[in-house]
């Protein structure tokens, strides 16, 4: 039987969005799914979402193989250390948490957000209020019954990258603000962030939750930490000392 990292590459490809073009897939699959679809955001007529932690953040996408289509991104967010007025985007919000928790907060750390999955790669009679799915058998699109079999690893594909950034710039931690069920769902895959936040009311129940460095790939079992190491593998050999490539390069993965 094939492995889930077999079954995940022979279907999707992960990528950095270094250029300019890149990055605008990124803000539209995220305008579909937060303001057109959830209502989260407003609408606007460029038919992008962005934001001020665009500007330094890392952003992710995940192409289907077959099709070229974006499949879903995420961002990893690193406020720059010269800039002090550049916040994550958990500090945006009034967020419960003991004075301790805030000090740490800013310490060399990155916050996972903006996680989308388009609904063409995620669509099924039930969804409704979610901008990404972690478990579904009821998938119906034109894609093949192999390919939707795949589709629910999309969204921990996409954790993975963010996460897979985290280890290549040598972040000491990465946050996250998320349902305190995603929280579990992620557990079982051995992503065990823990939550160092009341719950708090945001489009819904919700904490901050926050993985150390050291813990990235501990709790892993085997089929995700070798999708996790092939993602890896990717992401890092598109790495460049650190910087993204110029916005004049390529706009192929």
């Amino acid at each position: 039987m094939d492995s889930l990292a077999q079954n995940f590459t022979q279907y999707f490809r992960v990528g950095l969005a270094s250029t300019r073009q890149q990055k605008r897939y990124a803000y539209a699959i995220r305008y579909q799914v937060y303001a057109e679809e959830l209502a989260w955001e407003p609408l606007n007529e460029s038919r992008q979402e962005i934001d001020a932690c665009d500007d330094y953040a890392i952003h992710c996408l995940l192409e289907h193989k077959r099709s070229g289509e974006i499949a879903g991104c995420v961002r990893l967010v690193i406020p720059p250390t010269d800039k002090p007025e550049a916040k994550l985007p958990c500090q945006f919000h009034e967020i419960p948490m003991d004075e301790q928790q805030q000090r740490l907060m800013a310490k060399e750390a990155g916050e996972i957000s903006r996680l989308a999955v388009p609904s063409n790669f995620r669509r099924r009679a039930k969804e409704a209020g979610k901008p990404f799915i972690l478990d579904d058998n009821n998938t119906t699109s034109i894609y093949t019954e192999d390919e939707r079999r795949n589709f629910p690893n999309i969204s921990i594909g996409l954790y993975l990258s963010a996460i897979a950034m985290v280890d290549l710039c040598e972040l000491d931690r990465v946050l996250v603000v998320m349902e305190p069920r995603l929280q579990r769902c992620l557990k079982r895959y051995g992503l065990i962030f823990h939550k160092i936040s009341e719950t708090f009311d945001m489009k819904g129940q919700r904490a901050l939750f926050e993985l150390p460095r050291d813990e990235l790939t501990i709790n892993m079992n085997l089929p995700i930490l070798e999708l996790y190491r092939h993602i890896r593998r990717d992401l890092a050999s598109q790495w460049h000392d650190g910087l993204l490539e110029s916005v004049d390069s390529h706009d192929a993965f």
